[in-house]
């Protein structure tokens, strides 16, 4: 069992914030699935091929997957760059850490996580980054 989710709602009220202020972390850009709110969560995220992986430290339940999960895409605030992600899956562990960087760290074992969240970079931001990577710049 992931971590408990009223643990989630501390974080969220309290650390999200100082994490916010921060500004160290990649943050996740989403609205709420009733709210229509639009929220920003400090995450970690993984940059895998075509897109990036978040390790699901609460489950599937809390609040900012069933958001990404009901809209379909958010943003990610990653290195200073807004991203365009989409088509949110749920995949187990075994397939998150098959796409995981080797530098990436696995949470501890006694946190007993099995779910992961893989979001796919939007065909405009690969784009830039192929433009960016042989040395073109966008037109202003």
């Amino acid at each position: 069992m992931p971590m408990p989710l009223w643990f989630g709602q501390v974080n969220k009220r309290i650390f999200n914030k100082l994490e916010l202020k921060k500004g160290l972390r990649p943050v996740l850009i989403h609205t709420g699935r009733t709210s229509k709110r639009r929220y920003e969560t400090p995450l970690d995220a993984h940059r895998v091929a075509h897109g990036f992986v978040f390790i699901l430290v609460y489950g599937s339940e809390s609040d900012w997957v069933k958001n990404v999960l009901v809209a379909g895409s958010a943003q990610l605030r990653f290195e200073g760059v807004e991203l365009a992600l989409a088509e949110p899956t749920l995949i187990d562990e075994e397939a998150a850490w098959a796409m995981m960087p080797a530098s990436a760290k696995r949470p501890p074992e006694f946190l007993h996580i099995s779910e992961y969240l893989f979001m796919r970079r939007g065909a405009e931001d690969e784009n830039q980054a192929v433009a960016e990577k042989v040395g073109l710049k966008e037109n202003s």
